[in-house]
């Protein structure tokens, strides 16, 4: 009878695991090439790795649902499952239920996303981002006095499929927590606070953070830049580099 040793079951799980990442990393470059290309494959990897650790907090063990996670990473965020514009997520990855009839509901839920939010081959989220980059060329312009009204009429301007599928309630949570994160990041202006929302309305409200995005953590905590106004206009122009990399990438397939 063969007796298989706890060190040598370890040493099976580890080669398993690190198997599933190589084909992680191998479809990230496929299901977000753009994405991968930009932040490159260690980055890629260690994303991969911190999204198949959040999927076992949710107590998804198998590949097939651990493997949704990380895509719903990609299209959502690192931190999609607390996110506040996607309440739905964190109502089926805490709903009492078994992995996989969790992960189908949430299957489904992405789909529908994709269907009625992204459009067709993502059309209506690369609007959004052409949206995005030409925000920057004029200042933020609330209809009424409140920077609360005027983030939210951004967003609904830049992409108005996204805002409606979350809805007014989602959206006003999103918008109170990037405006207190750009305050305590000491981003005074109007225009500043609205970037920090737009940032976490199309990355993630955990884009701070995310892997997926480390230039936006290298330059909110970048320790050379001391005046939060120098902080915000680098954060900006970071962000409009990224986007036109981007959008680039777009068009080269488009025309290609």
């Amino acid at each position: 009878m063969l007796v298989i040793s706890e060190q040598h079951m370890a040493a099976l799980h580890r080669t398993a695991g690190v198997q599933f990442e190589n084909e992680m990393v191998a479809h990230g470059l496929q299901f977000a090439p753009k994405l991968a290309k930009v932040i490159g494959e260690e980055q890629l990897r260690r994303a991969i790795r911190a999204g198949s650790t959040r999927a076992q907090q949710h107590g998804f063990t198998q590949r097939g649902p651990v493997r949704l996670c990380i895509e719903a990473m990609f299209l959502f965020g690192s931190a999609f499952d607390d996110d506040p514009q996607y309440p739905w997520a964190r109502a089926i990855l805490q709903a009492d239920a078994e992995q996989m009839t969790r992960a189908n509901r949430l299957y489904e839920k992405v789909l529908d996303y994709q269907q009625k939010v992204s459009g067709p081959d993502g059309v209506n989220t690369r609007e959004a981002l052409r949206k995005l980059a030409q925000l920057s060329q004029r200042p933020p312009a609330p209809p009424h006095g409140s920077i609360e009204d005027g983030v939210m009429w951004e967003l609904a301007n830049v992409f108005p499929e996204k805002a409606a599928y979350a809805g007014k309630e989602a959206l006003r949570g999103l918008v109170a927590e990037g405006i207190a994160a750009a305050r305590k990041a000491g981003f005074e202006a109007a225009r500043s606070q609205t970037a920090v929302v737009m940032l976490m309305f199309m990355f993630g409200h955990g884009c701070s953070d995310d892997l997926l995005y480390p230039w936006i953590a290298r330059t909110l905590h970048d320790p050379r830049i001391a005046d939060p106004a120098v902080r915000a206009d680098r954060l900006e122009r970071k962000a409009l580099t990224w986007l036109s990399h981007v959008l680039a990438g777009h068009k080269e397939r488009a025309t290609a």
